[in-house]
């Protein structure tokens, strides 16, 4: 072994460059110490706060990838955050091409299930939180093109940002700086779709600011799919003194309409991807929204390595959507009615202390805090006709105040208890208050609360082999609370489903993290989450399901990485994720689709696979040029087949897809100009891009668009 250890540690280049350096890592005695201290060449050192530690990501023993607000906004729409984060493994974002229903995003399988919206990810905006207290979220109101970068965390970590299990997503609006900028951009594309934006960047005296508008609006590749969007992100720091900050971040999204062409059956797509479902134009099923949400951080340094930051946010959001539930299932007194109307008000507020010591010689930092979230929601629901009219609101269904709170103390550690030792500790309690007051009494009172509450501890250790070789190991106990979306249902009559118990979590990963001399940069995580409780379908009628919990749900895989620069003008990142999530334990859930199921009947076998989820995702792109001048890019993705439903009855087919991009940019002394023409699914590829998991109709396929093309063209100007 030493033998071919010292063979190995001579001079080849190439792939071959990786797989011995790969090979030395693992099964090499480690480098002598002398070595630690020598240079490693790096595409760029990336600084993340995603373990609430601002730290080099090289020394942080945990699975975080950054994505830098350049590669965001190349040559993309910049309007889905699923654009710019397929070269993030264990990260599956789809853009379902319905604007009704927000991006499909999952991380190593948690949120897969969801049919809307994002759950089991914790999701921020500047440090302020995006997700509700229940774990529910959206990335819609996402501005990109303000973005200075977006990080996401994977694995144990996650359980210290609270009610989530799979990871964190945080998008950082980018700060203000010299000089003074006005810029902005318009890009046009296939099927009717624009996106404009304006922004502006500068210093004034103790004043930093970044301000960007974005509109964008599509006529959408399915009929009945047109959608309309505008958000503007602000974020304003006064610098008080020199240890004092005080930031302002202000996020308003406006979605007037968005049209909901449902999903296909499997027949359906194999005979026209591109057709709508009947029954969207029939009920004309559709879906507007608003929300407005503002926050203050204040950040003081009082010296000694002590530092305060206190957050508070207090946001607004109304939504208004109408479903395709037939007339004859909204009979029963137990039915919601079709049309569902949510008014929230929700806020809360974070207190951290943060102490930055030595001991025994070592840096230390530890950090303690509250945090506290609350959404008070109307909830109302209508029936989706009058007389013989359909699509329209009719008569009250359901009237009530859905009311929940969060509050949670936490602490965390981070230790370098020897040049090559870094451990990292942390622990969370929580706990999640739910509470209902119904007002629509003639059906019976519905009214009721629960709570639940969690403890979780989360431990990590970094081991620095090599300067080019970070060896890093982390397990915690993590935990998802149903939704209000989840337990707004039950299957004999109206209420609340508070019988729903959280769905909790083991979660332990190892992974090897490589800074090699030869302009490489690697990552290998292998990780293994064992869930109890899990939240799943339990009945489907009249277009509504409703849930339950299930036994054991396992989630294991390998992710990989890889960042290589040829040279200065041309660059490749490669990135394989292998997920295996299967069911553990056998459970009963519904049967029957697309007749109404009101009991559970089908016995989910153990082995069966988690739906919503490829087994197997490729990523390759390669990028030609520099800021200044032409550049060029070609990607490639490859995902394995989907289940749909819980049974493995059907799955989306496998695919491929191929997009490139050229442009040429032009820096001027006071102006830089970038124009790029982008083009698509270049091969013409029929596929589901998404699916609807459990659809209770059967419709599950929300098919990709093929071939097509955007053209764009950028501008800023600077003092």
């Amino acid at each position: 072994m030493l033998r071919a250890c010292h063979a190995r540690s001579g001079h080849t280049s190439g792939p071959a460059t990786l797989v011995a350096l790969l090979f030395t890592a693992l099964f090499c005695p480690a480098t002598p110490a002398h070595a630690a201290d020598a240079p490693v060449a790096q595409l760029g050192a990336i600084t993340t706060t995603a373990t609430q530690v601002a730290s080099p990501s090289y020394d942080v023993p945990a699975a975080i990838d950054s994505v830098d607000g350049a590669q965001i906004r190349e040559a993309h729409l910049g309007v889905n955050l699923s654009e710019s984060v397929k070269g993030i493994p264990g990260l599956f974002a789809r853009n379902r091409q319905n604007y009704a229903q927000d991006e499909q995003i999952s991380i190593r399988g948690f949120g897969a299930r969801t049919t809307f919206g994002v759950r089991g990810i914790r999701l921020y905006i500047d440090g302020i939180p995006a997700s509700f207290p229940d774990g529910q979220g959206q990335v819609s109101n996402f501005d990109l093109s303000s973005a200075s970068r977006v990080e996401v965390l994977r694995g144990p970590f996650s359980a210290l940002y609270g009610n989530s299990s799979g990871g964190v997503i945080q998008l950082f609006t980018a700060d203000g700086r010299q000089p003074d900028s006005v810029g902005g951009g318009v890009a046009w594309g296939s099927y009717d779709t624009l996106r404009t934006n304006l922004n502006a960047n500068g210093e004034v005296g103790k004043l930093d600011y970044s301000a960007d508008f974005t509109h964008f609006r599509t006529g959408g590749f399915r009929p009945h799919s047109a959608a309309r969007r505008d958000i503007f992100q602000g974020k304003f720091t006064y610098h008080l003194d020199a240890d004092t900050s005080l930031t302002a971040v202000l996020n308003n999204f406006s979605g007037p309409e968005a049209q909901d062409p449902l999903g296909l059956t499997r027949a359906q797509f194999e005979d026209n991807p591109r057709q709508t479902n009947a029954a969207a134009t029939q009920f004309d099923t559709r879906k507007s929204a608003q929300q407005h949400l503002g926050g203050l951080i204040l950040k003081h340094d009082f010296g000694n390595g002590q530092s305060l930051r206190l957050m508070g946010y207090y946001g607004a959001r109304q939504v208004r959507q109408f479903l395709s539930i037939p007339i004859g299932a909204q009979k029963p007194p137990s039915s919601g009615g079709g049309v569902v109307g949510l008014n929230d008000r929700y806020g809360g507020g974070d207190a951290r202390w943060t102490w930055q010591t030595d001991v025994l010689a070592q840096p230390l930092t530890l950090i303690a805090g509250l945090a506290y979230d609350r959404e008070n929601e109307r909830r109302r629901g209508y029936e989706n006709f009058i007389g013989t009219t359909l699509g329209v609101q009719g008569a009250l269904r359901r009237d009530e105040d859905d009311n929940e709170y969060a509050f949670a103390q936490y602490a965390q550690a981070r230790w370098d208890l020897a040049r090559r030792w870094v451990v990292m500790v942390g622990v969370r309690r929580n706990q999640v208050n739910f509470r209902s007051h119904d007002h629509f009494l003639s059906n019976g009172d519905d009214s009721g609360r629960t709570a639940y509450y969690a403890t979780n501890p989360v431990a990590g250790v970094l081991y620095r082999a090599a300067p080019w070789a970070h060896v890093y190991a982390d397990f915690g106990e993590g935990f998802q609370t149903p939704t209000f979306a989840e337990v707004a249902y039950r299957p004999d009559q109206t209420g609340l489903n508070l019988g729903l118990r959280p769905a909790r979590t083991e979660n332990g990963q190892l992974g090897v993290k490589f800074r090699l001399p030869n302009d490489t940069n690697a990552e290998v995580a292998v990780f293994h989450a064992m869930t109890r409780n899990e939240i799943v379908v339990d009945t489907n009628r009249g277009g509504r399901s409703t849930y339950t919990n299930a036994g054991r749900v396992r989630r294991q895989g390998l992710e990989l990485s890889a960042d290589h620069a040829f040279s200065s003008w041309l660059q490749l990142r490669t990135a394989y994720t292998w997920l295996d999530a299967t069911v553990r334990s056998p459970y009963q859930t519904c049967s029957g689709v697309p007749a109404p199921c009101t009991a559970p009947t089908n016995t989910i076998k153990a082995g069966s696979r988690l739906p919503g989820v490829p087994e197997s995702q490729v990523f390759a792109g390669l990028r030609f040029g520099r800021d200044s001048g032409l550049h060029a890019g070609i990607d490639g993705q490859y995902l394995s087949r989907v289940p749909v439903d819980d049974g493995n009855t059907e799955a989306a087919p496998a695919y491929g897809l191929l997009d490139t991009h050229i442009g040429y940019a032009f820096d001027l002394p006071h102006y830089t100009v970038d124009a790029f023409v982008r083009v698509n699914n270049l091969l013409d590829t029929d596929y589901v891009g998404s699916v609807i998991v459990n659809d209770g109709n059967g419709r599950f396929y929300e098919t990709g668009p093929g071939r097509n093309f955007l053209v764009g063209v950028n501008l800023r100007w600077k003092d």
